[in-house]
């Protein structure tokens, strides 16, 4: 029976999570797994929930943090090495970035036959300086001669990797797109839908918006609050718009809202009722969230592929969204959303206020969007793509 050591970056909520649950919990019986990962930070919010519901236990490395510390990074290497020496893989598989270079490195000097890498994301643009960025695309080229596969999680992804960075080899890269269980989705979408609009008092008559993810730089929430002063200012219909997630730039898009005159509410009081736009935090119920909105937006520098955007197609709500990374691999330009270059932001405002001014546009796109990711990113398609890779890799001579 084939053992793999799969090592995630840290357990917060987010797509990676999923990824690496489902993979956990339904490939073959013939596969061992260990889980193991660091634990969320502060200001993120835990994605414990998903693996307990599973019935996944990780092995945490606390060592496993997000912040480059030498001291840190090599107290999660000897951890990670130790953890192989006991479990004795035969397919080391690492998640991201961080566990991507001290996982692999610990793997290949132990000798792990198998070394698989998953790009959930990348760091090559949008995120640093030039000088910084070098050294990555530098360490990343460097880790790829030591990975027996790479997976780029779209076919963009991979052109990005392979042909405009020059990561590895385009045969070294394998394309398998990411696996959710999204018919929680389809489910009581009418009882969530007024589950959540009851709860934020939004009146029937009322288009409500909204935003999710980590309130990080890349996801440029700036942007999307300079798109509700652009909506505000314009449409004669009624909005609401909310932003779901929490991080590092809460405080900041807050003061950005004053600075551009944006009455706002906050969790935990949402006082006062009824203002334009809402800080929600962390929230579970994405499910509900996305049976209450009537288009989700998203307005990413960078992305691999956007979770946010399937779950509301999974829901039959519309998006509007930049056109970065794997997004358009995701989102059928205007049949299930629409999409605009992240430079072109009057573009984005036009898509915006069509979606909002037409109800007609909203229903036909609502009605197209479980076709379109419904099957393609399932969690089935997922375990099956990742089981035939690993039995093509041991089935070289790997072991």
């Amino acid at each position: 029976m084939p053992r793999i050591l799969r090592i995630a970056n840290r357990f917060n909520l987010g797509g990676p999570t999923f990824n690496v649950a489902y993979l956990t919990k339904y490939l073959p019986d013939n596969y061992e797994t260990l889980l193991i990962g660091g634990d969320k930070e502060e200001n993120e919010a835990s994605s414990s929930h998903i693996l307990s519901d599973l019935g996944i236990t990780p092995v945490i490395v606390p060592e496993m943090q997000r912040e480059i510390s030498l001291g840190v990074d090599m107290a999660a290497y000897r951890a990670i090495e130790k953890i192989i020496d006991d479990f004795k893989p035969d397919i080391v598989h690492t998640h991201a970035s961080k566990p991507g270079a001290i996982g692999r490195l610990a793997a290949h000097n132990r000798k792990v036959p198998v070394i698989v890498h998953t790009f959930h994301g990348h760091y090559f643009h949008s995120y640093f300086g030039a000088l910084k960025t070098n050294m990555f695309k530098q360490i990343e080229r460097s880790l790829a001669k030591r990975t027996s596969k790479i997976i780029a999680i779209s076919d963009i992804q991979k052109h990005e990797l392979a042909i405009e960075h020059k990561i590895a080899a385009p045969e070294k890269f394998e394309v398998i797109p990411l696996g959710f269980d999204l018919d929680r989705f389809r489910k009581d979408t009418d009882v969530k839908r007024t589950a959540f609009r009851s709860e934020f008092d939004i009146k029937d008559d009322e288009i409500a918006l909204g935003i999710i993810g980590r309130l990080v730089d890349v996801k440029d929430h700036k942007y999307f609050l300079r798109l509700v002063r652009n909506v505000l200012d314009k449409t004669t219909k009624k909005v609401r718009f909310f932003i779901v997630g929490d991080g590092e730039m809460r405080q900041d898009l807050e003061s950005y809202c004053t600075e551009l005159g944006i009455n706002f509410n906050a969790f935990p009081s949402y006082e006062p009722k009824g203002v334009p736009l809402t800080f929600c935090s962390w929230r579970n119920d994405i499910d509900k969230i996305n049976a209450g909105l009537d288009i989700v937006i998203l307005t990413s520098k960078n992305e691999g592929t956007p979770v946010s955007l399937i779950e509301a197609q999974a829901s039959g709500t519309p998006v509007v969204s930049t056109n970065v990374g794997g997004v358009e691999n995701v989102v059928a330009h205007g049949i299930t959303g629409l999409l605009a270059a992240f430079s072109d932001e009057a573009k984005m405002a036009e898509n915006l206020m069509s979606l909002i001014e037409s109800d007609t546009l909203r229903n036909e796109m609502s009605g197209k969007g479980w076709s379109h990711v419904g099957e393609q990113f399932h969690y089935g398609q997922l375990i099956n793509n990742m089981d035939r890779l690993y039995r093509s890799l041991l089935n070289q001579g790997q072991l």
